[in-house]
């Protein structure tokens, strides 16, 4: 039996994310709503048909609609939440009184939340007890998504829910997987950021891609290690929404994640990086709470924890590598 479809989706973001998930939903045949904060974004898509902001260059379906009245795109029959890991929580509890009981949420951000180590389905829990939470992540880069190329993501939820969203979603180039995992989903999408920043150190530093691959081969380790720690499943941690989204942005100059360590790696500094305006690089605010989290776990997780005194300012960028090289040796 073919699971009933959400007919009306509302995406909740007008980033470059928020608009290639409306353009994916768009194609997917539903009636499409996309909310944004900034004018120029909303006048732009309406006039122009074009995220001139977030996603220049990219065309938009001129049946696309925008809206700033939240209350309005709320109404839907499911919403997709976009707002960064680190505001999700606040966001939530602004949308809380606007949504209808049984509408489910979709979670679209991947982080976990700096000072409290929540993943970002703990954050939405929180903030609206009883709401139906999803989280939909995987190798998704919004540029491509937007342009329709191949893209396959997962989306976790309660069965019935996952089964009806991934219904709803799916179009010629956009193909959600189901799952009913959603601690795996939520950690791998947040964990990714960190060893992106790690792996984009290294080629930063010139140190060749056989150091790369052995990196990116260990941070996988420490993810399935603190996975298999928080409950989630390991088929979960090997697929798109774990091991796919790591090597995607692990290793490709498009991930912003990436992007900043390889700058870091480079000789730049800190504040150079995080400066206003810069491209957001979620890994950065990650790899503490990711520590945290661990820590609280008693698991060890030396990459994350070299990338985040590294961050801090506690470890100079010639003692990171110096660190994790002269770990005691051990088994596989």
């Amino acid at each position: 039996m073919t699971a009933q479809i959400y007919s009306r989706i509302a995406i909740l973001g007008g980033g470059a994310w928020g608009t290639a998930l409306a353009v994916a939903a768009n194609a997917a045949g539903r009636t499409t709503l996309l909310w944004a904060r900034e004018g120029d974004v909303i006048a732009g898509i309406t006039r122009d048909h074009e995220n001139k902001r977030f996603l220049p260059g990219v065309t938009l379906p001129e049946n696309l609609a925008v809206t700033g009245d939240l209350k309005e795109a709320a109404q839907a029959d499911a919403l997709l939440v976009t707002a960064p890991a680190q505001v999700l929580g606040d966001f939530a509890r602004t949308l809380a009184p606007l949504v209808r009981p049984g509408t489910p949420l979709v979670i679209c951000a991947k982080g976990i939340e700096k000072d409290t180590g929540r993943l970002v389905h703990e954050m939405v829990a929180d903030a609206m007890p009883g709401a139906s939470c999803a989280i939909l992540s995987g190798p998704s880069f919004a540029r491509e998504v937007a342009m329709g190329l191949p893209t396959a993501v997962t989306i976790a939820a309660d069965a019935a829910v996952a089964s009806r969203l991934q219904t709803s979603l799916s179009a010629p180039t956009f193909r959600p997987y189901a799952s009913d995992d959603v601690i795996g989903v939520a950690l791998g999408g947040a964990a990714k950021n960190v060893y992106a920043i790690a792996c984009g150190v290294v080629d930063g530093l010139g140190l060749g891609e056989n150091a790369r691959a052995s990196l990116l081969a260990r941070s996988f380790a420490e993810l399935a290690r603190l996975g298999e720690a928080l409950g989630a499943k390991r088929e979960t941690l090997m697929g798109l929404s774990g091991l796919g989204d790591l090597v995607l942005t692990a290793t490709s100059k498009s991930s912003r994640n990436f992007s900043f360590g390889m700058s870091l790696g480079q000789g730049n500094g800190l504040a150079q990086l995080e400066a206003p305006g810069r491209p957001l690089a979620e890994g950065v605010a990650t790899a503490p709470a990711l520590v945290k989290r661990a820590r609280a776990l008693k698991i060890e997780l030396p990459i994350a924890e070299a990338m985040a005194d590294l961050l801090s300012g506690e470890l100079q960028l010639s003692e990171a590598l110096t660190r994790l090289m002269s770990r005691r040796l051990k088994s596989e």
